[in-house]
């Protein structure tokens, strides 16, 4: 068990709030208790009220606080109204994690030559228009406020080909998205791309065949470690990213996946 589970952290980010969509499970569950362990109220935000409780109950433990705000991360303005509606409880936003995403339907449905068209619009909204809607929401009081981290969750795919088409598609734009975003921002608010390679999450088993050591063994041998990551190795990182310490970062593709495909 990670230092994130156990006790809090430094206070680097107390009296701030953040935002983490998908923060129910796996990684963004991770991130949003390393944001709280150093002091920030986390809203964590996704479709599951009972995961979401869960981890707002967890971040309480560890010294901060936080909400849980349920909603479906595939609407657009549901998704903006929510986010808005944080920085109206609280009058602040200071970092905005957009963690959601993942791959929607079966493998067979998925193949370049027999993909299917709503899944493709569906899976690129998840996973890039979403991070859209999000950060649209955020950037007035963060712009406003003249301070504002925004981290958003890539993937080893966007860096590399592979994967299914959508979710490649939508990673490698969350890239474009970020560096875009950097230049045209002002200083004080920084962008930055976290991307982890094969995780421990419910994503490492999806399309799998073989059940789930075989999926974790055949992720384990395209890293230089030969291993794959627990989500909280991602938390370090996300709060650097999101700490003062941080100011001077932006616009940058940040890869912690234990060498996946170095």
């Amino acid at each position: 068990m990670s230092s994130v589970d156990e006790a809090g952290g430094a206070g680097r980010l107390r009296g701030q709030v953040a935002v983490v969509t998908g923060g129910g499970r796996g990684i963004g569950r991770a991130i949003a208790l390393g944001l709280a362990a150093e002091g920030a109220t986390v809203a964590v935000l996704a479709r599951t009220a009972a995961e979401l409780e869960a981890v707002v109950a967890a971040a309480v433990e560890r010294g901060g606080d936080g909400l849980a705000v349920v909603v479906d991360c595939l609407d657009g303005p549901a998704l903006k109204a929510a986010v808005e509606g944080v920085g109206e409880r609280f009058g602040r936003l200071d970092v905005l994690v957009n963690n959601v995403g993942g791959l929607l339907g079966r493998p067979e449905q998925l193949t370049p030559l027999d993909h299917d068209d709503e899944l493709f619009e569906s899976t690129l909204f998840l996973n890039l228009t979403s991070a859209y809607y999000a950060t649209r929401a955020a950037l007035p009081r963060m712009v406003a406020g003249g301070h504002g981290r925004i981290i958003n969750v890539g993937s080893g795919y966007a860096t590399h080909g592979g994967g299914t088409i959508a979710y490649s598609a939508g990673k490698h734009g969350l890239v474009g998205l970020t560096r875009a975003l950097a230049w045209q921002l002002p200083a004080a608010v920084t962008v930055n791309c976290l991307c982890p390679g094969w995780t421990d999450t419910a994503l490492l088993d999806w399309g799998g065949a073989g059940g789930a050591d075989a999926a974790r063994a055949k992720a384990a041998v395209q890293s230089a470690q030969g291993r794959v990551l627990d989500p909280e190795e991602l938390v370090p990182m996300a709060v650097l990213l999101a700490s003062p310490e941080g100011s001077g970062i932006t616009g940058q593709v940040i890869s912690v996946d234990g060498g996946y495909k170095v």
